[in-house]
């Protein structure tokens, strides 16, 4: 039976728990993501990001909760769902021998419709290595296949688990770019990932999940301004003021020297006023004004405030 596709979304996840023994991997998550969106799971390794993307692709069955995707139960209409989405998971090993051509005949045989497998190649520029074994690969070919394999049934609704981890900086921008261009064609995308800015540079929406539970959702800039919501000036000067206390006009919300009063941070909601005065300020103590930085919050900024930890802790 052919899902429903209800108000505009893509999957619909209410109260979601899993649980191994006495251990809760999913602590009751509630969210949706919306047709045409990238939505990311933003979180360390163990926050319970993997296990909800598996219960989503059917992989892994709930303890309780009720979740739909693409207007199917992942859990009781799974061969249809399977059908209609794509999926690169955290890890992807086939037998060395195996070429990229073959790899990708395998799985178009898996589903009930497929795109042309030779431009799929070309477009990942992974048609050079077609008669190549799959042990041949880089780490960023290896992980261009698994989209190939993920998109050769053209699908709906794309699942990227963590698509760049342990990849070199050049094969991580790669896939980045073939993210950006799923996206620019509408898909569907849900991506989990720990790192901070690939979720600022490809989500519209981001979950910031910790120990099983959504703790914040909304657009990185979003969860920045409700968590964080005050930027970082960094100000050095030649001397040390005479006058150490900078005018309220600065609109502070903390104000902190470094020992030989040459160095000073300062927290604002309101950065370009307060640098404005700042530099006023020095100005007219006669001081010469060495250096300036402003640091506006990042969504790492607000993980910290939430969680009390590091993102890769």
């Amino acid at each position: 039976m052919a899902g429903t596709l209800n108000n505009g979304l893509a999957i619909s996840v209410q109260g979601l728990h899993k649980s191994y023994g006495d251990f809760e991997a999913v602590r009751g998550i509630d969210f949706e993501v919306r047709i045409g969106e990238v939505f990311g799971l933003l979180g360390p390794n163990g926050a319970g990001k993997t296990t909800t993307v598996e219960i989503l692709e059917g992989l892994r069955q709930a303890t309780s909760g009720r979740v739909s995707v693409l207007g199917l139960d992942p859990m009781v209409q799974t061969a249809a769902l399977k059908d209609r989405i794509g999926v690169c998971l955290q890890a992807t090993n086939l037998p060395e021998k195996l070429t990229v051509a073959e790899a990708l005949t395998l799985f178009a045989a898996f589903y009930s419709r497929t795109v042309s497998g030779d431009d799929l190649l070309k477009r990942l520029q992974l048609w050079e290595k077609r008669n190549s074994g799959y042990g041949t690969l880089s780490g960023g070919q290896k992980q261009r296949l698994a989209l190939a394999m993920a998109m050769i049934n053209d699908p709906q609704l794309v699942f990227l688990d963590e698509p760049s981890t342990g990849l070199d900086p050049q094969a991580r921008l790669e896939i980045h770019k073939l993210i950006e261009e799923l996206k620019a064609e509408k898909r569907t995308i849900l991506l989990t990932t720990h790192y901070i800015e690939e979720a600022e540079r490809l989500c519209d929406r981001v979950a910031i999940v910790d120990e099983g539970r959504i703790i914040a959702i909304g657009s990185p800039r979003e969860i920045q301004q409700r968590t964080v919501g005050h930027s970082r000036i960094e100000i050095v000067v030649a001397r040390p003021l005479e006058n150490p206390t900078p005018p309220e006009s600065i609109g502070a919300e903390k104000v902190v020297w470094n020992e030989d009063r040459t160095t000073l941070i300062v927290s604002s909601a309101h950065p370009a006023r307060a640098v404005v005065e700042l530099v006023k300020w020095i100005d007219q103590q006669g001081v010469e004004l060495a250096d300036i930085h402003l640091k506006r919050p990042t969504l790492e900024d607000a993980f910290i405030e939430l969680t009390g930890k590091s993102l890769r802790e």
